[in-house]
């Protein structure tokens, strides 16, 4: 449905514009993916935010383990085992459940939050070189040919409108080419 909206919206311009005298629309993309990989702070967040998820399973990993080992404790408590004592058992069980549902939910706010906080200025400084490149270049229009649900905007694009390159030396990045298949001759 975006993809559509996107199409009928390219159409309208390049229609408005035929039926104008008004230069015709540049229209240009950027790859943000691609962006943000060739980005040598990216690969330091990246990192930094591997290493917090790790923390963190780690922690979730020693609750969960510290639940199994009192479960079995109290799975294997002979049947003579005062009821007063299974009660308690049982609650301290309940409660250790209750935490790790709580740290569950914790410890995915912190990851997101992290993760915001590590990335809403890498996004910033791409956005503003995105709107730079555009300015100088005299782009009417650029888009991101990527959603964040995997679908594509556009159906078809000209390499020769794509300023991620452009964008990453703006940031002072020399792009590396991606690793290309090589060809069989015969």
């Amino acid at each position: 449905m975006r993809t559509l909206l996107v199409a009928l919206f390219c159409g309208f311009l390049l229609t408005a514009n035929a039926q104008t005298d008004h230069p015709v629309q540049k229209i240009g993309y950027a790859e943000s993916d691609y962006i943000l990989s060739q980005l040598p702070e990216f690969k330091k967040i990246d990192s930094e935010l591997k290493t917090h998820g790790a923390q963190l399973e780690n922690q979730m990993k020693a609750k969960y383990d510290d639940y199994q080992a009192k479960l079995k404790a109290y799975q294997g408590m002979p049947a003579t085992t005062p009821d007063a004592i299974k009660a308690d058992k049982e609650r301290e069980l309940a409660a250790l459940q209750d935490n790790i549902e709580k740290f569950k939910q914790d410890a995915q706010s912190s990851y997101q939050k992290k993760s915001a906080d590590l990335m809403d200025p890498i996004f910033k400084k791409i956005g503003k070189a995105i709107e730079d490149v555009a300015k100088e270049n005299g782009y009417s229009f650029i888009i991101n040919p990527q959603l964040a649900n995997g679908g594509d905007i556009l159906l078809y694009n000209d390499e020769k409108y794509n300023i991620s390159d452009l964008v990453l030396k703006k940031l002072g990045v020399t792009p590396t080419p991606p690793a290309t298949t090589p060809t069989k001759t015969n």
